[in-house]
């Protein structure tokens, strides 16, 4: 697990060429780690191993200069961290799981200066207080605790400086560094990936978006007993500073590392699903990014408060239908219907064997196990993860029948694996199999 300790402020690297030299830096390092490890093999008995360029502590090594980025190349990162040694090279699956900790935060000084690009000269003048010290800090921006002079508490989510303009090309240059280094299957379409990602990022980079998003979350969720959502604060939001209500409460990670009460976790965990089935099926929107920092609970009201809304993702009438009916023909065991409706969402194509068929509809049965389990499912106790990582490797490493999900599916796949490790890390145990034919009523 990535260490919960608050790495120290470093400077966002703002200039395109700046960002490149980093990257191809880390590519360096790549091939001189790949050169090394190939002479040590070229002494041991057996035939060379051809492939990747990586090593363990290459993987570190690019792990660690993709989190210093920030930006895209850290968020392209987070995503890739979710797809597991399937389709990853273990050390690099491994590695790159420290991508999904807290950011490093970037310095007072250049705070100070996004600020003044936001806001103008002066711009301090605008507060009562502001604190200097972040209260969270991501791949995009960190957040600050302000007050105004009119009295208002507010939470500021300012974006690291040169962040939106440098999507594009990190997302290239963070391909192409991949492509290079043989990190990734032969077979995986990384152009589609890295256009799907850009798409994504460039909505997350621009909090007028969000903060519309916020606002549409905020009505969606209003018949929703103990869920809430902040209020934006218009005259503080600007493209590159988002402003809304600070909620005081309980971080959902403490919760879940405290003695809570069982009841109370499956409480908070169906809240957390039911949440997840309304956005795929009825609200057609999702949050996708299902980070713990994301959720607070109000002390004494145990209401959840949703955070942040810049991974958000619309979905078609024909998307959002066609995973209603595999998730119908998952909770019946339709295998033959699953297969069929695979296909249509691009998990599996016209040409596919019997084999690579069978193993598709395999994986989707043992991936969505809580679906099919009758009662309140023990996300806690659950060895899910380990057994789908155990198939995934087989199937895919070993067996080479798998191919990455199509890419339209990237950042929903982030929100079911991220909402699956979400409750069990809160020991919540939640009917999963009553909730979602529920939400989905007829259809």
């Amino acid at each position: 697990m990535p260490s919960s300790r608050k790495p120290p402020p470093s400077a966002v690297p703002q200039s395109r060429l700046g960002r490149l030299a980093r990257i191809g830096f880390a590519a360096g390092e790549l091939a001189v780690g790949g050169a090394i490890q190939g002479l040590k093999r070229l002494g041991q008995p057996g035939k060379p191993e051809a492939g990747s360029l990586l090593t363990a502590s290459g993987a570190a090594r690019l792990a660690r200069r993709l989190a210093n980025l920030r930006g895209a190349a850290m968020k392209l990162g987070q995503l890739l961290s979710l797809q597991g040694t399937d389709v990853l090279p273990p050390e690099f699956a491994q590695a790159l799981a420290i991508l999904r900790a807290q950011a490093a935060p970037m310095p007072p000084s250049q705070l100070r200066r996004a600020l003044g690009r936001a806001y103008g000269r002066g711009w301090e003048a605008r507060f009562e207080r502001f604190e200097l010290e972040p209260v969270a800090a991501a791949s995009i921006g960190q957040v600050h605790r302000a007050r105004t002079l009119d009295g208002r508490d507010l939470a500021l989510k300012i974006q690291y400086p040169g962040v939106a303009r440098s999507i594009t090309s990190d997302v290239d240059n963070v391909a192409t560094l991949l492509r290079m280094s043989r990190i990734l299957p032969a077979e995986l379409d990384i152009g589609a990936l890295a256009a799907e990602a850009k798409r994504q990022l460039l909505q997350e980079a621009d909090y007028l978006a969000e903060a519309r998003f916020l606002e549409r979350f905020a009505a969606l969720v209003r018949d929703e007993p103990g869920l809430e959502v902040p209020r934006v604060h218009a005259d503080f939001t600007t493209p590159r500073v988002m402003a809304m209500d600070f909620v005081e409460g309980l971080p959902l990670e403490t919760l879940a590392a405290s003695r809570l009460p069982q009841a109370e976790r499956d409480r908070l965990g169906a809240r957390l699903e039911r949440l997840l089935f309304r956005e795929l099926f009825e609200f057609r929107v999702m949050q996708t990014d299902p980070n713990f920092a994301n959720y607070l609970v109000r002390p004494g009201t145990g209401s959840l408060v949703l955070l942040d809304f810049g991974a958000t993702q619309e979905f078609t009438p024909e998307f959002s239908a066609r995973f209603a009916a595999i998730t119908h023909a998952i909770v019946r065991g339709d295998r033959g219907a699953i297969a069929s409706l695979a296909r249509d969402i691009g998990y599996l194509a016209d040409d596919d064997t019997p084999e690579r068929i069978e193993a598709v509809v395999e994986l989707i049965l043992l991936v969505c196990e809580p679906l099919r389990h009758a009662g309140p499912y023990d996300f806690g106790a659950s060895t899910l993860p380990a057994r789908v990582g155990s198939l995934g490797f087989e199937l895919g490493i070993r067996k080479r029948l798998l191919r990455m999900p199509p890419p339209q599916t990237l950042f929903l796949h982030r929100k079911l694996i991220g909402g699956f490790l979400l409750l069990a890390r809160l020991g919540a145990r939640v009917d999963a199999r009553r909730l979602v034919l529920e939400v989905l009523g007829g259809r």
